[in-house]
């Protein structure tokens, strides 16, 4: 189902040219600040990999890839969905080093997705990956990853209302962590997702920790692939959004599996059958670096800075014509 949400009386701020070049400023700017703060360098990253490779991220477990074939090599690929697995080999090959890493363009199709505000089929993030070490598997070290990308983010918004003064959104840089099990316990009545959205209504910034795994009662949080993030030591970064009056997810992040994490997971998943795989095997057989790493989402990032309402105005995919005619009736401009 299609959700669409219209702010009363909401009319963009810039207009089309001016939005273009915000988004272009944004986005420098951003990819700058935020490679210098944790020291990585740009790679080049696939748009699909192999069925058989077992790269792909399968997100929730039950979202279905575009697949097609491809009669030349005698396979099938998948658009990605995102490169979580994908970064963690490139270090390898690449031989990076401890305290070095990578970040790239990651670009997207999730034909399941739901669209409304926030959604959209096609994902466009700067995804990443940097070496660490067994001591620095620890809650402390994934908090300062946590607030450098948070201050990258606030400097990045300092700098657009120089650039752009009638953009005025202003960011908390001060990040409130907590946990899952904590969420719940504050709000046992309330859906995961509203959790998140009362709890950042008052603190602004947050960084919402342990996702994966079952809590007390029972449920998940939210869900998230046995295979990239290790449970234990993940998270999502939120903003508090004015205009939509609602938790916006910028990064969804955390200190990858190692092979004890890894065997665990899959077995609390029932995914056994992937250890099998090329990419799982090496994990298992700890012949891959350690490493942190996520997504960052480049249009959200755009839309929260810019104080857009629908993520269509700052990128071009498309959309159910609910969507259309609303936006088009609110002056809404989707590109």
């Amino acid at each position: 189902m299609n959700k669409i949400y219209i702010p009363e009386g909401y009319k963009p701020i810039l207009d089309e040219y001016d939005t273009q070049r915000a988004i272009s400023y944004i986005r420098q700017t951003f990819q700058s600040e935020f490679a210098n703060a944790l020291n990585l360098k740009r790679v080049s990253a696939p748009l699909f990999v192999t069925e058989a490779s077992g790269l792909n991220d399968n997100l929730n477990g039950h979202e279905k890839p575009v697949s097609f074939s491809v009669p030349a090599i005698g396979a099938d690929a998948q658009v990605v969905h995102s490169l979580a697995k994908w970064k963690r080999l490139a270090l390898k090959r690449y031989n990076f080093g401890v305290g070095g890493g990578l970040y790239t363009d990651m670009n997207a199709i999730r034909r399941e997705e739901e669209l409304d505000n926030l959604h959209s089929i096609y994902v466009d993030q700067w995804d990443w990956e940097k070496v660490i070490t067994a001591e620095t598997r620890t809650v402390e070290y994934l908090k300062l990853i946590v607030t450098s990308i948070v201050n990258a983010i606030c400097n990045t918004n300092d700098r657009l209302h120089v650039r752009f003064p009638q953009l005025r959104v202003e960011l908390d840089r001060n990040v409130t962590f907590v946990t899952t099990q904590e969420l719940e316990d504050m709000y046992p009545e309330l859906t995961g997702s509203e959790r998140e959205n009362e709890f950042v209504k008052t603190h602004k910034t947050a960084f919402i920790m342990q996702i994966g795994g079952k809590l007390r009662s029972g449920k998940k949080h939210d869900g998230r692939a046995p295979d990239y993030d290790d449970w234990t030591l993940n998270g999502d970064i939120f903003f508090w959004n004015d205009v939509l009056g609602r938790a916006i997810e910028i990064s969804s992040m955390g200190i990858r599996v190692d092979a004890e994490a890894l065997d665990r997971q899959l077995t609390l998943s029932g995914c056994d059958n992937r250890r099998e795989l090329p990419f799982h095997k090496m994990l298992l057989n700890n012949e891959l670096p350690l490493t942190i790493g996520g997504g960052i989402g480049q249009s959200r990032l755009c839309m929260l800075m810019m104080g857009c309402a629908h993520i269509g105005e700052v990128q071009s995919s498309i959309w159910d014509d609910e969507t259309v005619k609303a936006c088009e009736k609110a002056g809404i401009r989707l590109l």
